[in-house]
């Protein structure tokens, strides 16, 4: 194997590991961060409907 083509094998496994981390940090931290959220907001909406359905 010649030095370029180790360089190669270098930057594709180097990518190859980056899109691979960032897909875990995506399932594991980002998206249950961003549906944990969602879910906060609806209760927190729904809870101000009831309330002033109640009042009015």
């Amino acid at each position: 194997m010649e030095f370029d083509q180790y360089l190669g094998f270098l930057a594709f496994l180097t990518i190859l590991m980056i899109g691979f981390w960032l897909m875990i940090f995506l399932l594991l931290f980002v998206v249950p961060y961003w549906l944990g959220g969602n879910i906060v907001e609806l209760l927190k909406e729904r809870r101000e409907a009831k309330r002033a359905k109640r009042n009015a």
